[in-house]
Order: structure tokens, then C-alpha cells, then sequence
């Protein structure tokens, strides 16, 4: 027998390994811990026993996600997306759980189980498809939009489904009544936490947060949180709905990303360790003795959601290339299938004889679906046939809406940027036509009479057909690299001479934009700091004059003197390309530094790819040093490169 503290070590261990393993291959760690469960549990290498207090430890793994999906939780943002989150994410969840049911029910599994596996099944994984999406820029394109909307609904349908899989699970004669009990229950302790909860949570928040201590506040939320848990467990309910509760609550306060970071440690660590065991309930030996069953299953779920996902996005308006990309990214089940089978199968609901196969074949799929993401576009192609007589009927109505235009302006993107952008030029009595790859919101502003037509800005015949010859300029009112990167190279082939007003983030990416062929680059960082700075200096009393005429010596040298920060512990998750990024960094040439009595000329630091952005010498600041300038003892140079070249200029500075 194992004892806790080795097995804690084991875990440890395992999870150090697994995250190090994950993130080498850029797979979600999740797939690493199951295997890893499945390696470790006691039908293979058996060096961590099952045992209730793993699970019930396991269990609070579960608790912190529910928490989460609940601070996710927004009715703005679901009454902006209802009819992708509720029309399309709602069919696609009853439909799977009603032909799933069916099917099983046909194979003689009892209604109610067939039910239960049905809503295991319709689950999809969160944590893969968003991860592969995000590094493949698609979660703003449409089949993204799409499948992130069935993916919210999938979130919020774990609620009731948690609720009805236990009331499954009882007698059949008592079924009715207790069914109806959790229900109530459910309602009553909703209408409680909604309508006192959050009037008794805000102001005991409030002061928790006034006493300014982190320690206090950690601890006041996971006495919150785990205390809402234990409040619905105790009603009969479950430990992850008080969760959802808690973080429902949280995520209409003012506390909401403070939260989402305190909690995420805890969050990792325990909903890793509920992978690892549910990996450890697979069985090899009986997988391996009915692996054609598995096998079978693997491809009734992943190939049956497809077809399903596929026929319900044409259904949604879905153009077949869309609908059959929204299928590849939802085909495969998720992480929450994992938690509502651990329950069924804990509760007897469904027995070894289908909770083995049906595991086996959800881990499977989830191994698989990096491989089907990340081949999308050939399997698409594939798939769907050629896409060209959808673009056909695309660029034959572009070429309608802009039939007699010239001297216009191409707005790529119809957001926010690109609506106030087309105010502005109306203003001015400038022609525009506006390209947007979002269908809903092409059919809210068609009631407008707005010049917006339905196109993916990116593609040549796009370009084109939206009167590329005979524009005078082009905006890019988005801010996605690859989509830019391609207009410029359709634009630098077609007519060169266009200029081209290009929108990034930050500066990471103004010099690639700059050489490939834009006119000018707005970055929304610089810019935002670009005002915040004018205010300031206008409220000190710098002439109005000085300040535009600074501003603008700013803006000609792309940004110059305001590329590249100090970064901090608030920096270290920064969605930015932490590698790419210039940073800032201080060397002080102390006495006897190789740099002494040198040129910055000499000291050869453009090699490193770093350059001195400015020398602090008897407290004076030298905005712009030349390459003549002579270190000397004392100096303070400020650097400007990447993490590793900094690391060597600032050995060459001291030591040569």
C-alpha cells in the first residue's frame, strides 16, 4: 500500500514530466496526464492504486473548471451569439444526444442510460480545439465563430446534464419523483445564490479586497467557492454546479480577472490530476480483447458528429467548405464527456461492459483530433470538393455591389474599427465598399443599406471583384498578420502603387508589414499610449504645437522611441510572441568593463540584432546616440532586442 506522501510524490513527478513532454510536442497536457493515468493505474503499470480518496480529490479538479466556465459565463456575450450558441450549439447538442440515444437504445441499452451516453458523447474538448485554433489564427474566421458558439452551449449544457444523470440513475418507479425533486432543488437553490447571493457577495468582496491582502483574498475565494459547492452537494445536487453557481456570480463583478488568476493554479493542478484518473480507470486488458469494438466506436463518434455538425452548419447558412471545417473541429469528445461518464459509471448507470469501450474510444478521438485540425484545409478540400462555385456566387455579388464604383476605398472588415472608419468617410462624401467573412454581421447591416458585402478579404478574386483596380486606397481595420500579410502580397502584385493602411496590436510585427508593402502601419498599443502621453503632456503645459510636432517625429520613425518595454511578473502571460518581442534592458558599465573607452561602433552590438536606444550619463539622458559616442565609466546604456541577444550584448558590454 502506497502511502499519501508517495503518492503525491508520484504525482508530482508525473505531472512535471507530462506538462515538459506537452509542451515540447505543443499538445494540451491533458492528453498527457490521461495517458499517463492510463500508464500509472492499476491495469498497467499499477503504481497508484484507485481508491475513493483519489477520486474524491480528483473530483475537485472538476469543481475548479465548473468555476470557471461560470466566471465565463456572460449574457451580453450570449445574446450577442444566440443563434450560434443557442440555435446552432443547441441543435447540435440535442440532435447528437437524440441519435446517439437511439442507437444505443436499438443496441438494448435501457432509454435512460442510452440517454446519459448520448449527452457524454455530444461533449467535444474545450482545451484542444481552442488551443489548435488559436495557433492556427481561426478563432475570429467563421468556421471558428461557429464552432466556439456549440462549444459555449456544450459548457452550459453540462449543467442540467450533471442534475438529470444521477435521477437516471435511481429505481425507475421512484425515477419521476426524484427527477423532479432535483429539478426544484435546483430552481430553489438558482432563485437563492441570483437573488441574495449576489447582494451579500459583492459588498463581503468589497471589504475582503479593501483589506489589501493577496493571502486573504486567495483564501476568501476558496472558502467561497468550495463553500457553494458543499452548499449544492449537501441539496442533493453536485459539487461542480455549486462551482458553476459561484463562478457565475463572481463573473458579474468587478473582481472577475483578479479571480480567474487566483484560482488558476489550483485550477491546473487538480483538473490534471482528475485526467490522470480517469486514465487510470482504462482497462487494457479489456480494451485490447475488444478492440474492434473501440475501433468501431472511434469512428461512429468522430465520423457521426462530422455528418451531423456538417449537415446542421448548412442548415445555419453555412457556406459547405465552413460547415465541413466546423465539423473536423467538433468531431472529436471532450473533456467533459469525461466528467459525466466518471459520474455514470460511479453511480452504476452504465456498467464496465460500455464505460471501457466508450473511455477507450473518447481517448482515442482526442488523440486524434490535433492530427484532423491541423490537416483541415487538405481534408476540407478533400471533403468538400472544389470550393470555387461558392466563391463563384461570392465574387459574382461583390462584383454587383461595386459595379460603377471608382476612387473608392476597400475596408477590409466590417468591425467596430471598420464601421467608424466608413462614418468618417461618408462624412467626408467618400465612396467606400466594405468586406466582411462575417455572415450575421453582414445580415444585420444589409437593413441599413450600408456598401458591405459578405468576402474574405485575404483571397485575390475578392480583391478584385471588390474593384481593386480602381480604388485609391485600402484598409486593413483588423488586426490578423496572415490575413494582412496577404492583401499586401495580392496589392504589391496588382497595384503596387495602392496605398495601403494596415491595423497590429502592438510592434512586434510593424517592420514585416512595413517591408511587404504597407503604407502605413497603426498599432493599436502605440497609438493608445501615442494619446495617453499627449493628454498627460497638454495637462503640463507643453504647447499644444510641441505636442503634435512630437507625436509626429514618433509616427515618421515607425515607432522608434516607443519600441520595445521593461517587462514584469503582470507580462509573463502576455498573449504576445514573448520570443519576437523587442524587449528593454539597463547595463550599467561599471569600472573595469570591456565597453570602457569604446565606440558603440565598436562594440559590434548590431550583430546581436540589439541596438543602444539611449545612454544615461551624470543623470542626462541621450535620446539618440551615435555610433561614435566613446562609454564611459558609469553609463547606464539602454538596450533594445530580443531576450537571448540581450543576454550576450550585455556579456560583451562587461566582459568583451
Amino acid at each position: 500500500m502506497h502511502s499519501s506522501l508517495q503518492l503525491v510524490l508520484i504525482l508530482l513527478a508525473v505531472a512535471v514530466l507530462v506538462t515538459a513532454a506537452a509542451r515540447a510536442l505543443r499538445l494540451p497536457t491533458m492528453l498527457g496526464y490521461l495517458v499517463t493515468g492510463i500508464a500509472i493505474g492499476p491495469f498497467a503499470l499499477g503504481w497508484i492504486p484507485e481508491s475513493e480518496e483519489a477520486r474524491y480529490l480528483a473530483e475537485f479538479g472538476v469543481v475548479f473548471l465548473m468555476f470557471s466556465i461560470g466566471l465565463e459565463f456572460s449574457l451580453p456575450r450570449l445574446t450577442t451569439m444566440r443563434m450560434t450558441v443557442f440555435g446552432f450549439g443547441g441543435a447540435q447538442v440535442g440532435l447528437t444526444i437524440a441519435l446517439a440515444a437511439l442507437i444505443a437504445w436499438l443496441l438494448d441499452l435501457p432509454l435512460l442510460a442510452a440517454i446519459a451516453l448520448g449527452g457524454i458523447i455530444s461533449m467535444s474538448s474545450t482545451a484542444i480545439v481552442s488551443k489548435l485554433l488559436a495557433e492556427r489564427l481561426e478563432i475570429q474566421t467563421a468556421h471558428g465563430r461557429q464552432i466556439f458558439g456549440a462549444l459555449l452551449f456544450q459548457d452550459l449544457a453540462v449543467v442540467p446534464l450533471l442534475i438529470l444523470i444521477p435521477a437516471f440513475a435511481r429505481e425507475s418507479d421512484e425515477m419521476a419523483s426524484i427527477l423532479a425533486l432535483a429539478i426544484l432543488k435546483a430552481v430553489l437553490v438558482l432563485g437563492f445564490l441570483l437573488f441574495v447571493g449576489q447582494r451579500v457577495m459583492r459588498p463581503w468582496f468589497q471589504w475582503v479586497a479593501s483589506r489589501k491582502s493577496p493571502e486573504l483574498f486567495t483564501l476568501n475565494l476558496l472558502f467561497f467557492t468550495l463553500g457553494l459547492a458543499f452548499m449544492t452537494e449537501t441539496a442533493g445536487l453536485s459539487l461542480a454546479l455549486g462551482a458553476f453557481l459561484a463562478g457565475m456570480l463572481i463573473s458579474e463583478t468587478e473582481y472577475r480577472y483578479q479571480v480567474e488568476d487566483d484560482i488558476k493554479p489550483f485550477r491546473d493542478v487538480l483538473l490534471g490530476l482528475f485526467f490522470v484518473t480517469i486514465g487510470m480507470r482504462l482497462d487494457l486488458m479489456l480494451i485490447a480483447a475488444n478492440w474492434g469494438d473501440v475501433l468501431l466506436l472511434v469512428a461512429a463518434i468522430m465520423i457521426g458528429k462530422a455528418a451531423l455538425v456538417a449537415g446542421l452548419g448548412m442548415a445555419f447558412g453555412s457556406t459547405r467548405p465552413t460547415a465541413v471545417r466546423t465539423a473536423l473541429g467538433l468531431a472529436q469528445a471532450g473533456e467533459f464527456g469525461f466528467v459525466l461518464l466518471a459520474q455514470a459509471a460511479d453511480l452504476k448507470l452504465l456498467g464496465s461492459e460500455i464505460t471501457q469501450p466508450v473511455l477507450a474510444a473518447m481517448v482515442l478521438s482526442m488523440l486524434i483530433a490535433p492530427l484532423v485540425i491541423n490537416h483541415m484545409d487538405v481534408l476540407t478540400r478533400l471533403i468538400a470538393g472544389n470550393e470555387w462555385a461558392g466563391r463563384a456566387k461570392e465574387v459574382h455579388d461583390i462584383a454587383v455591389k461595386t459595379f460603377g464604383k471608382s476612387r473608392h476605398v476597400i475596408v477590409c472588415g466590417y468591425g467596430r474599427s471598420g464601421q467608424n472608419l466608413a462614418r468618417l468617410l461618408e462624412a467626408e462624401d467618400i465612396s467606400f465598399v466594405a468586406l466582411d467573412a462575417d455572415l450575421e454581421r453582414i445580415r444585420a447591416v444589409a437593413a441599413s443599406g450600408a456598401s458591405v458585402v459578405y468576402g474574405d478579404a485575404s483571397r485575390r478574386e475578392v480583391l478584385v471583384a471588390a474593384g481593386l483596380s480602381r480604388a485609391q486606397a485600402i484598409v486593413v481595420t483588423y488586426s490578423d498578420l496572415p490575413s494582412s500579410m496577404a492583401i499586401l502580397r495580392h496589392v504589391r502584385e496588382l497595384r503596387p502603387e495602392l496605398p495601403v493602411v494596415v491595423r497590429t496590436m502592438d510592434d512586434a510585427h510593424i517592420d514585416a508589414l512595413k517591408e511587404a508593402g504597407a503604407t502605413e502601419v497603426v498599432s493599436e498599443v502605440m497609438e493608445g499610449s501615442l494619446m495617453l502621453a499627449s493628454h498627460a503632456l497638454m495637462l503640463l503645459g507643453v504647447p499644444l504645437s510641441q505636442v503634435l510636432k512630437r507625436i509626429r517625429m514618433v509616427r515618421e520613425s515607425r515607432y522608434a522611441m516607443m519600441r520595445g518595454f521593461f517587462r514584469g511578473a503582470s507580462d509573463a502571460d502576455s498573449t504576445l510572441d514573448q520570443e519576437s518581442q523587442p524587449r528593454l534592458h539597463t547595463v550599467l558599465v561599471t569600472q573595469g568593463a570591456a565597453a570602457v573607452g569604446r565606440s558603440l561602433e565598436e562594440l559590434m552590438l548590431d550583430e546581436l540584432l540589439v541596438e543602444v536606444v539611449a545612454i544615461r550619463r551624470q543623470g542626462i539622458k541621450g535620446v539618440d546616440p551615435q555610433p561614435e559616442t566613446e562609454v564611459r565609466v558609469g553609463d547606464v546604456l539602454m538596450l533594445r532586442g530580443a531576450a537571448d541577444g540581450l543576454a550576450a550584448a550585455e556579456f560583451r558590454v562587461l566582459q568583451g
